[in-house]
């Protein structure tokens, strides 16, 4: 095994679920942090915490060759005051009590990720925004990823390698946005979403997952990474292509007031699916990771051979 533990907080999701996966076949142990208990599968085990009170859980964590924080409530939600609440406490509670029970140990895991998001930047059409020189957007959900970050690097982890990881779309078969966005294509209504012309910044759930373990492996690494494929493509690309590899040759578009209205009726923000992500890996590219789907089309095609 080329690592002893491997430790998820808040890892009973979609990704934590493939990252486990993952990581049960190069470490020796998999521990996932969860509000809910689950049946040990393999070298997959489950310790319960709340994320916000240190208990038996915090043994868990000393000498752990990396620990995944993937805490936080969907923001695929309305922004209710309550919400909003929500949101932050989700993120920032279980990153600060991680900070302070990290400080303590005797011997902290030796990388520590926080995922983050990609939509920390503007909107921006005009050009890609990257580690070095992109701009923060305004608004809440940016505020939610400030606020997040500042928490993550405002204490000092000596012992401790961070890296905040802001993550795109995570596009696969089981869960996430693809099957949602495939089966509007089923029942054709498949088409751009609003002018279209708003860029998506995704990746590939296996390269997400191989994004994490390249960063465990490179440990002059640390600081703000993004986890986006290096090919962002427009809504319109992508619906495009959705429907054409997936044989639906028309899609019904769906103007701004009408997702405006949607969006109510199905309890989310159309700042979700207007804002522009034009997010580039430039740390990861000049660290030389090479993305095994680093096209949309490529993507695509792998996700749907799966899904049929």
């Amino acid at each position: 095994m080329a690592y002893k533990k491997i430790i998820l907080a808040g890892g009973n999701g979609y990704l934590g679920g493939i990252l486990a996966k993952h990581f049960s076949v190069l470490a020796k142990e998999v521990v996932i942090l969860a509000r809910k208990p689950q049946p040990v599968k393999g070298n997959i085990k489950t310790i319960l915490w709340n994320g916000k009170t240190e208990d038996v859980w915090v043994k868990e964590l000393e000498d752990a060759d990396l620990l995944v924080n993937l805490c936080g409530k969907n923001v695929n939600c309305r922004y209710t005051k309550k919400n909003r609440e929500v949101i932050i406490n989700s993120r920032v509670v279980p990153t600060k009590l991680l900070a302070n029970v990290i400080n303590k140990l005797i011997a902290p895991p030796k990388l520590w990720i926080n995922i983050t998001s990609a939509t920390i930047y503007r909107h921006a059409e005009d050009q890609p925004q990257d580690e070095y020189t992109g701009e923060i957007g305004y608004g809440f959900s940016i505020d939610v990823c400030k606020v997040w970050e500042n928490t993550f690097f405002e204490n000092d982890t000596p012992k401790t390698r961070k890296i905040a990881l802001r993550m795109g779309i995570v596009l696969g078969k089981n869960d996430g946005a693809f099957p949602r966005l495939l089966n509007l294509v089923k029942f054709g209504l498949g088409g751009k979403q609003g002018d279209g012309k708003q860029y998506v910044n995704w990746v590939h759930e296996q390269d997400a997952i191989r994004t994490i373990e390249w960063l465990l492996k490179n440990e002059k690494i640390d600081g703000i990474v993004n986890c986006t494929a290096p090919n962002a493509v427009t809504n319109k690309v992508l619906m495009d292509n959705i429907r054409k590899i997936y044989g639906i040759p028309f899609g019904l578009p769906t103007p701004a007031w009408l997702l405006s209205i949607g969006a109510i009726i199905i309890g989310t923000e159309t700042e979700l699916i207007l804002k522009s992500r034009w997010v580039k890996p430039a740390v990861l590219l000049e660290s030389g990771f090479e993305f095994q789907y680093g096209k949309i089309e490529h993507a695509i095609h792998d996700i749907i051979s799966l899904s049929i």
